[in-house]
């Protein structure tokens, strides 16, 4: 079955426009008008993705993110206003795996999910490659998960492949461009601040102590760099 996308959103009309745009592009999708509907929604049949609207009737688009988070790893791109970029960094700092302003052009919004689908999948049905094992922690690009000390940590599939790019890299300073070359393509523009979010959520997932980190380095000036040796005796 094709992937079924999710729309929440109160804009009855333009609900209706990105439906028939989605289904025209292979995607067939539902919508709902509340944070009530789209929560029921996904709980009586869980999409591929989520489109979701940051002002909404009942509750703000953050707290149903947070409430979808609670219960499922769905992706969800998020509707902000043009260029309110603290909608964008709470949002992402919620769990968002992507966000788009209003308005917008159907074309890249379709770009956005294909790619959270693509991250979703692993990019298709083939096998991945073997894990990357530094110490304690495991980046498992077949499984699309990350292991620390066996145990596995919660990440939206933009900041897995945001570490697996990382960790591929490892002991190379990346800057934030190189990054987002690297994870979404240079194709669809994101603003900066986004990686530097996406880093924070990583570091919270992964390390023993966040604000100290070991894994994921800040290099002042040029970028990120995910460390060869992490833990001692490693």
């Amino acid at each position: 079955m094709p992937d079924e996308i999710l729309i929440v959103d109160d804009d009855v009309r333009l609900s209706g426009m990105l439906r028939d745009y989605l289904d025209q592009n292979g995607f067939p999708s539902r919508a709902a008008a509340t944070a009530r509907e789209g929560l029921a929604e996904i709980a009586r049949r869980p999409p591929a993705a989520v489109v979701l609207d940051v002002m909404l009737p009942d509750l703000d688009g953050f707290e149903t993110l947070r409430r979808i988070r609670a219960a499922s790893d769905v992706p969800v791109v998020m509707l902000t206003a043009k260029g309110d970029e603290t909608d964008r960094i709470v949002g992402l700092e919620i769990g968002a795996d992507d966000y788009i302003p209003k308005p917008f052009n159907p074309r890249e919004l379709l770009a956005r999910l294909k790619a959270v689908l693509r991250r979703r999948n692993g990019g298709g049905g083939q096998a991945g490659p073997p894990p990357l094992r530094f110490g304690r922690l495991e980046v498992d690009r077949g499984a699309r998960q990350v292991r620390v000390d066996g145990g596995e940590r919660t990440l939206t599939s933009y900041q897995f492949d945001l570490l697996a790019a990382l960790a591929e890299n490892a002991g190379r300073v990346l800057s934030r461009e190189q990054l987002m070359d690297l994870v979404r393509g240079a194709e669809l523009e994101a603003f900066d601040r986004s990686i530097d979010v996406h880093v924070s959520r990583i570091r919270a997932a992964i390390e023993d102590d966040p604000k100290h980190p070991r894994r994921v380095l800040t290099v002042r000036g040029a970028g990120y760099v995910f460390a060869r040796v992490q833990d001692e005796g490693a």
